[in-house]
């Protein structure tokens, strides 16, 4: 057999196998089921091979990163810290975070300073790009600590929606979890990614924002991750926001740069 007549890719069963999946016996089975895709098509034959550079699979739903030299990393930002890899002011900055890694990575997005929570760190430009741009819409999902006591008509308010100095804006989800000792816990779920923008959200209602922490990112929670400490994302964090940024890649991009700075 000549070059140009070997079979092309790996086989499917050991890329999937590789990755952590299954066995390649198992990965077998889940070709005979149908519970396999390869660029949105099902595969049905156990000799499938694919570029693991270029092909796109997905297991029952859920997309399998296949490129090893990708990382995904979940940060709890402490205040403090600009989300900038070298601040030109002196501050502290996300290098101290960043640097454990064999890796060059960024961070999706951006949290002010003074703002902690979740921030999510990877060399992956395609998802974060899908991740960040106001455009695709991926929810984020913040508790803030307010001046005063919030009413049901202030939560009325900030999910009806209202004009700020640069537009109109709303919240998806707005409910109050406490009020005590002259301040309130406020949850909001927002895909807006505009700078400050729960910040000047609640201070357009009267109630200016005190401590702000991010708890979920897309399909990402906080969970119990401490502040200042950093984790991998396991493979089923990974699968949802690779199947995430899989699905929305396709929408196309509202012009301007990427912002989200509460």
């Amino acid at each position: 057999m000549t070059d140009s007549e070997a079979p092309q890719g790996v086989r499917l069963q050991k890329v999937l196998a590789a990755a952590g999946v299954a066995s390649r016996r198992v990965v077998e089975e889940y070709i005979v089921a149908g519970r396999i895709r390869v660029n949105g098509e099902v595969v049905s034959e156990l000799g499938r091979r694919i570029d693991p550079e270029t092909d796109l699979v997905d297991v029952d739903g859920t997309a399998i990163q296949l490129d090893v030299s990708k990382r995904y990393v979940m940060l709890n930002k402490p205040t403090g810290v600009v989300s900038s890899m070298r601040d030109e002011s002196g501050r502290p900055d996300l290098r101290r975070f960043t640097d454990q890694y064999e890796e060059r990575l960024y961070n999706v997005g951006r949290l002010d300073a003074e703002t902690s929570g979740l921030l999510i760190l990877t060399n992956d430009g395609e998802l974060a790009h899908v991740l960040a741009h106001p455009s695709f819409g991926v929810t984020k999902v913040y508790i803030a600590k307010v001046e005063g006591a919030v009413t049901a008509q202030t939560i009325a308010k900030l999910t009806a929606g209202f004009d700020l100095e640069d537009g109109y804006i709303r919240a998806d989800k707005a409910r109050l979890l406490d009020t005590s000792r002259g301040s309130s816990l406020v949850e909001l779920t927002l895909h807006s990614g505009r700078n400050r923008i729960v910040r000047r959200m609640m201070a357009a209602v009267g109630h200016p924002v005190t401590e702000l922490v991010r708890r979920q990112f897309g399909p990402l929670h906080l969970g119990t991750l401490p502040a200042g400490k950093s984790r991998e994302l396991g493979k089923i964090e990974l699968g949802a926001l690779l199947t995430l940024s899989r699905r929305d890649s396709g929408v196309a991009s509202a012009p301007g740069e990427q912002q989200e700075n509460e």
